[in-house]
């Protein structure tokens, strides 16, 4: 797992911000991808990777996972 850098958890808050402005959240996300908060804490802090959480999110606010996640392509930890 890789340790979150301060740009890392700004783009975290914001994207915390861009999902209530949408009327959404990490949680209700996470339920409906039937994983825990953490998870997807884990992946919008850059701290794991999973492609499936990541393209959820992106639909989430409406950008694709390259935009949202600029190192998309990146070796990491994968999550599955």
């Amino acid at each position: 797992m890789r340790t979150p850098t301060k740009a890392n958890l700004d783009a975290h808050e914001r994207l915390k911000a861009e999902l209530r402005i949408r009327g959404t959240s990490l949680a209700q996300i996470s339920r409906e991808l039937g994983v825990s908060d953490s998870a997807l804490t884990l992946v919008g802090k850059r701290m794991c990777r999973s492609q499936r959480i990541e393209e959820a999110l992106a639909l989430a606010v409406g950008e694709t996972p390259e935009d949202l996640f600029p190192d998309f392509q990146e070796e990491g930890a994968i999550m599955t």
